[in-house]
């Protein structure tokens, strides 16, 4: 007999349900600090509908999309916890717009710049020569 959707599952049904081994699921824990199974008496876990949901964003991140910890952990951080959902229900949220730096202002060379500008034309010109010796 299947259990309801709503049901809890032990460590070994949401292993089998998400594909992974069980040590996984118990390392995910120690990574990631949004992984919080309910614990009971002889500390069995019992995960809730909610944490298979997240389980199976941060599997398909990290095993489907080439995330590494590090990364599941930033966009956790940065996009929350419905971002990891999102993932593993395969709908793709979009990142946060962020807005591009304005472009500098075209100054005068003065001082150090001119030096570099001149350095420059110099490199340019010793690569041409380089350039012109190596095909001849």
């Amino acid at each position: 007999m299947a259990k309801g959707p709503d049901a809890f599952r032990t460590i070994s049904e949401a292993a089998d349900e998400l594909h992974v081994p069980q040590h996984v699921l118990r390392f995910w824990e120690t990574k990631f600090t949004f992984i919080k199974p309910m614990k009971r008496a002889g500390g069995r876990r019992f995960y809730r509908p909610t944490d298979i949901a997240v389980l199976r964003g941060v599997r398909r991140l990290l095993h489907d999309e080439g995330y590494t910890i590090k990364g599941v952990q930033k966009l956790h951080r940065e996009q929350g916890v419905k971002r990891l959902v999102a993932a593993g229900e395969g709908t793709a949220v979009a990142p946060p717009v962020e807005k591009p730096a304005p472009a500098p202002k075209a100054t005068k060379p003065t001082g150090d710049k001119t030096a570099l500008l001149e350095a420059l034309r110099d490199l340019e010109t010793a690569k041409a020569r380089l350039d012109g010796l190596l095909k001849g």
